[in-house]
């Protein structure tokens, strides 16, 4: 388990999975930002919790999508 744990968050960085991460991390990242701080952001209400939530909101599908290829490179091998 521990080499399982270390190669994902090796493969966080890895150029070759990076790119369809990031495609999928903004947007999904997009769509769930409007649906869930869309009203606060017209508004003007957005905060510093907010501003936090919405980073996390973009990191999310970033770490699942790479954790899916990941997984799916392991599994050729």
């Amino acid at each position: 388990m521990n080499q399982f744990i270390k190669g994902y968050f090796i493969s966080l960085f890895n150029r070759e999975l990076a790119p369809t991460a990031v495609k999928v991390a903004l947007t999904v990242g997009t769509v769930l930002f409007i649906i869930n701080h869309g009203n606060a952001l017209f508004r003007g209400e957005m905060t510093r919790d907010r501003w936090i939530s919405v980073l996390l909101t973009y990191c999310v599908p970033y770490l699942v999508n790479i954790h899916g290829q990941y997984i799916s490179d392991l599994r050729k091998k």
